[in-house]
């Protein structure tokens, strides 16, 4: 008989049933709803292995690519591993090694893990202290190019977490966190496609790493990066983004700020607005929207109507995942 391990507990596989009708029957608490692939409310994922793709319509690629599936689509051929996404966490211990004022108010945090960490660029991780204070920080390190796991933290007034990186912590500290987290990440399974990343804040810290990444695997289509502040001053990869458009001809950065006039190639006005208007049509376009909520939700209405296939827009709004499950706060 097929197996079916979830959590603590195995439950045997009758022929024929999908892994949600099997948990159900074993009164195991899941979340579903249609039963029939359309609401994607019964999200699982595999642990030991890959799913097929009829077991995931209409998921993203980075969801597919980390073996994401739907309950209700897969009927087990073989003996299975699932768990919640929740529950698929790597948990892990690292340490101090850079620390970098980036500008006045924008920390770069190195960390070296004690056991290589699996992630694509683009994703995030839950950094927790040692009161088990938790705030959600997404990484510009590329995998295969970088050593260590860079994060760029932003002083916020009254941020817990975000003025003691800034003031307190020191090299050589130790840190735990839980992750990797999100699939705002590059796939190179479209080389051609043209990218629309779009950031504000440091929201540029995934796009950064996703540019780099699609860079590094040679991708051939355009890739168009739009980050977004309130003052020039905060532009804080101003330069590296202008070096980097400068060593690759595919590779095109454009600044924009709200708070002051805009100087030289740095242009006036919402960094999603100005992307829009120079891209009205998103039809064979993949896009990256990062940064505080309300531009990521504003700009993925107006993706989906400038043309984007919803697959084809990867959204990552800074929202915190509390590792303590304390009320959601917006990530630092």
């Amino acid at each position: 008989m097929i197996s079916l391990t979830y959590g603590n507990d195995t439950h045997t596989c009758e022929p024929g049933e999908s892994v949600l009708a099997v948990l159900l029957r074993s009164n195991v608490d899941v979340p579903y709803s249609c039963r029939a692939g359309a609401c994607h409310s019964c999200l699982l994922r595999r642990s030991d292995g890959a799913v097929p793709a009829s077991s995931q319509p209409g998921l993203k690629p980075t969801l597919r690519e980390q073996n994401y599936f739907l309950a209700c689509q897969l009927v087990p051929d073989e003996d299975i591993s699932v768990s919640l996404p929740d529950d698929a966490l790597v948990t892990g211990h690292a340490i101090v090694v850079g620390l970098e004022h980036l500008n006045k108010d924008i920390c770069r945090v190195l960390l070296e893990p004690a056991t290589p960490l699996y992630y694509h660029a683009g994703q995030y991780i839950n950094l927790r202290r040692q009161d088990g204070l938790a705030r959600s920080y997404s990484l510009a390190s590329v995998p295969s190019v970088d050593k260590h796991l860079e994060l760029h933290v932003r002083r916020l007034d009254n941020g817990r977490m975000s003025n003691w990186i800034n003031d307190v912590l020191q090299v050589g500290d130790q840190l735990d966190f839980h992750g990797p987290y999100g699939d705002c990440f590059y796939l190179p399974d479209a080389e051609e496609q043209d990218l629309l990343l779009i950031g504000t804040g440091t929201g540029l810290a995934p796009l950064m790493g996703i540019a780099r990444d699609a860079l590094r695997s040679q991708h051939r289509g355009d890739i168009h990066l739009f980050h977004g502040s309130r003052t020039i001053r905060d532009l804080y990869l101003d330069r590296c983004l202008r070096e980097l458009a400068e060593g690759h001809p595919n590779f095109h950065y454009r600044a924009c700020v709200t708070g002051e006039d805009a100087v030289d190639e740095v242009r006036h006005g919402r960094a999603n607005e100005i992307a829009f208007s120079e891209f009205p049509d998103l039809n064979a376009k993949r896009v990256y929207l990062c940064g505080l909520p309300a531009m990521v939700n504003t700009a993925r209405k107006i993706a989906y109507l400038n043309g984007a296939a919803m697959e084809n827009i990867m959204a990552d709004a800074f929202e915190m995942t509390d590792l303590r499950k304390e009320e959601r706060t917006e990530r630092e």
